[in-house]
Formats: C-alpha cells, structure tokens, sequence
C-alpha cells in the first residue's frame, strides 16, 4: 500500500473531523414543522452548532429575511408557548392542527413537547383541506385569520356547519385578526378566537392583548401619539399598536389587531452590561443583527462589569424615547450577551472554518 492510500485509510478510520455521514443532522421532523407550505422548497443547510434552528420572517409583502433562535433563548420562548396554550384552554397533550408548519417554529418544537403536544399539518395549503379536518374532529387549530374565518364561511355555505366539532378553538396567529373571524365562530356552538401575536425572532409575545413575556415593553411613537412600539428585552419588533381593549378580551390592553409595521426604526443603544470588556458588547450586537435584524449600538462611554443592563431605545440620530434596566426588562438582550459569551468560549476545531492551521 502507498503513502498516500495509508493516509486515506488512516484519516477514514481515526480521522479527527466529522464525515459528511456522520454529522449531526436537523430535520424538518426534528424542528416540528414537518408539513406542507406553497411558499417554500426544502433546502438542506449547514447551521451553526451555536443555534438551536434557523427560520424565516414570513414576509407576505417582503423577501424573507433569515432569523437564527440560540439555545440559550429557547427557555424562555417555550414558557410563552406554553403560557398561550393555557390560557387559550387548551388541555395538556391536546393534538394541535397547524395549516402553517413555520408557525410552529415560532412555539419552538420544545414548546409543545413540554406541554405533552404535538402539531399535525393540513394535507395540502388550501381551504378545503382544513375544512376537510374540520369536519373529521380537530378541535384546537392555530393557522392565519383570514384562511380560518374563508373556511368558516366555506363550511356555512356548503351545508357542512354540523360537520364541525363542538367548542372549536380558534387561535389567529402569523397575520393580524381577521375582523370577520370571530363573527363566523359565534355561528358554532362554543367556539372560541384567540389572538396570538408573536414574530420569528423572538417567538409568541402577546396573546388576546395581555404579553405572554415579563419583559415587554411599550414605546409611544413620536409620530403617531396613538401608536406604541413593542419591545421585548429591549429590542424592538419593528410593529406598532394601539392600546386600549382588545376586541376578544377587555382586559387585554395591546391592540395586536391594529398591527403596522412602524415607519420609525428604532434602534437600541446599550450603555452597560456585565461583560468584562466592550468588544463582547460589540460582538453581540453584530451578532443580533445578523440573526434577528435589530440594530444594536454601543455607547462609546459602555460601562463594563455593570450589575445590570442598561440602554436606551430611540430613532436613528434622534434623542432617546425611553431608558431600560435590568435584569427583566432586558432579558431577551442579556440572553443574547449571554449566547455570545458563550459562543466566545467555545473552541473552533475545525482548521478549515478557522482559515489557519
């Protein structure tokens, strides 16, 4: 056997880096969103090792733009997906059916697993394969408001009404409550809506107008003194509302129905944090820009090894609109530090990634 024949059986059998076989591999199944959609193809990627999964903005009127979920946020995001499905009174190990597998990216796959559920999909992206599942019994349905209340009517119109189960609960996610949603599920006996806002960056935030999350936050708009911004742990959404009751639920303050995209980008600047030098400040907010979007300055005057986080959240250029301290009002931004932290401390073995040897 040659030199080189013994280097390649040597690197087959005791080689330090991973075959293309042997590395670790995240399915559509694996994530929970396993089902089909009109609007993507399935593409096999490589992900970072220092994300939980990658995903996508939904993007009805835009390009999708990437997002990545670290380990370190999935904690919380599960206890918001969890705190929704309580308070929408669905029971514990219920079968939810979801006509937008993505959505369930949103709950996090960790989310339902915690809860004893599992997500099924619609057979096809169309109205009559929901309401073909309508009618053979599913009862807890999370999908768009607007493809909820079309099937509604298409259940009304084609004498199938009776077909459909008792107490069905409705829950409008991805796409702002369809006003006509709940007037169609008053027509059904004990049928329910829930609203349930919530983006791919930072998972579900506000359900039926009261925040599933302790560190949300709300910003008056200077150009619009009936809007407010939605911040969570200090980083804008980039979505804006009106505040008042809620239409399903009086005690719910955030209107999430009167969702816009805000013409103002806020931008959050951080002033000080407890990392032990500016340039992990500096990192992590290039790292949430490139994961989530949001764009993050560092005060020049950062204060290192504070006790707790504090920024400021205001229009580029402009003066501040609000101050924010930790730890919970800053707690999706701390989680970010701390994924960076941890990212740092991490050993890059492969030499071809690190570009040197």
């Amino acid at each position: 056997m040659g030199a080189g024949a013994e280097l390649r059986r040597a690197l087959l059998e005791f080689g330090t880096g991973p075959l293309l076989a042997e590395m670790p591999r995240r399915t559509l199944a694996d994530k929970g969103i396993a089902g089909p959609t009109a609007a993507h193809v399935i593409e096999e990627l490589h992900t970072p090792l220092n994300l939980a999964y990658t995903t996508f903005t939904t993007g009805t009127t835009a390009f999708q733009t990437p997002v990545g979920v670290t380990w370190q946020e999935l904690p919380d995001r599960a206890a918001a997906g969890v705190r929704a499905l309580e308070r929408c009174g669905v029971p514990r190990g219920a079968e939810l059916l979801v006509t937008y597998p993505p959505l369930v990216n949103v709950f996090s796959r960790q989310a339902l697993e915690e809860y004893g559920s599992k997500a099924r999909f619609i057979l096809r992206p169309s109205r009559d394969a929901l309401l073909a599942e309508l009618c053979s019994g599913a009862r807890f349905v999370v999908g768009e408001s607007s493809f909820l209340r079309a099937a509604l009517q298409d259940a009304h119109r084609l004498g199938l009404s009776r077909e459909l189960p008792e107490n069905l609960v409705l829950i409008a996610a991805g796409t702002p409550l369809d006003p006509e949603l709940a007037d169609e599920a008053a027509r059904l006996p004990g049928a329910q809506v829930h609203d349930l806002y919530g983006c791919q960056e930072f998972g579900w935030l506000v359900l039926d107008g009261a925040p599933l999350r302790t560190d949300i936050t709300l910003c008056r708009d200077p150009g619009d003194a009936g809007r407010h911004h939605l911040l969570v742990g200090g980083l804008p959404t980039g979505d804006c509302f009106r505040l008042g009751a809620h239409p399903l639920n009086p005690e719910g303050a955030i209107c999430t129905n009167t969702k816009v995209r805000s013409p103002l980008e806020l931008e959050t600047t951080l002033l000080a944090g407890n990392v032990s030098s500016r340039d992990t400040a500096l990192r992590t907010a290039r790292t949430i820009l490139r994961i989530k979007s949001r764009i993050i300055r560092v005060s020049p005057d950062y204060v290192c090894g504070a006790e707790q986080t504090r920024l400021t959240v205001g229009p580029p250029g402009g003066p501040p609109l609000l101050e924010l301290e930790g730890p919970e009002a800053t707690r999706m931004l701390d989680t970010l530090v701390q994924a960076q932290r941890q990212y740092q401390r991490q050993a890059k073995t492969d030499p071809v990634w690190r570009k040197k040897c």
